[in-house]
């Protein structure tokens, strides 16, 4: 079952992970200045494919690797909406990893660790996938592009 943890989305509003228990999650930490930021299009497709169906896209903006997510809430509200079009929730910059990660990201991490059980996250866009029960069912590197996990995601739906 998915923790009682908060979340603040990007537009300030107060979210909590518990609102999304019995539905699929593909949980992506995100940046705008990426080589991978044009996964966007891919996720918000996958989106608009499964939402009716029980399930959510959830990124979370880091600035942790390569600086490549600098702006505040509302350039990076702005630059999703006017590239990209995202429907999805995005939610407030955080640190995923470190002495400062979000306690999110702690889960996601323990409960799928990495190459050779290594809990880091590598780089931007690595993405979380979660059953309806909460379990964190596999991790995807930042190279695996959204349409690669959509047969994935469908199975799990």
């Amino acid at each position: 079952m998915l923790p009682d943890i908060p979340l603040i989305r990007i537009d300030n509003t107060v979210d909590n992970l518990a609102n999304y228990r019995d539905k699929v999650l593909l949980v992506v930490n995100v940046a705008s200045e990426c080589g991978f930021t044009s996964q966007y299009r891919g996720l918000e497709v996958l989106y608009r494919d499964f939402k009716d169906r029980g399930f959510e896209i959830l990124a979370f903006p880091c600035n942790q690797f390569g600086n490549q997510e600098p702006g505040d809430s509302e350039q990076i509200a702005n630059f999703c909406k006017t590239n990209y079009q995202i429907t999805f929730p995005l939610f407030k910059k955080i640190e995923v990893n470190g002495a400062g990660t979000h306690p999110f990201f702690n889960f996601l991490k323990d409960s799928a660790p990495g190459l050779l059980g290594s809990t880091t996250i590598k780089w931007n866009f690595t993405k979380f996938l979660i059953n309806r029960s909460g379990k964190v069912i596999q991790r995807f590197a930042p190279t695996s592009a959204p349409v690669s996990i959509g047969r994935t995601i469908r199975e799990v739906l």
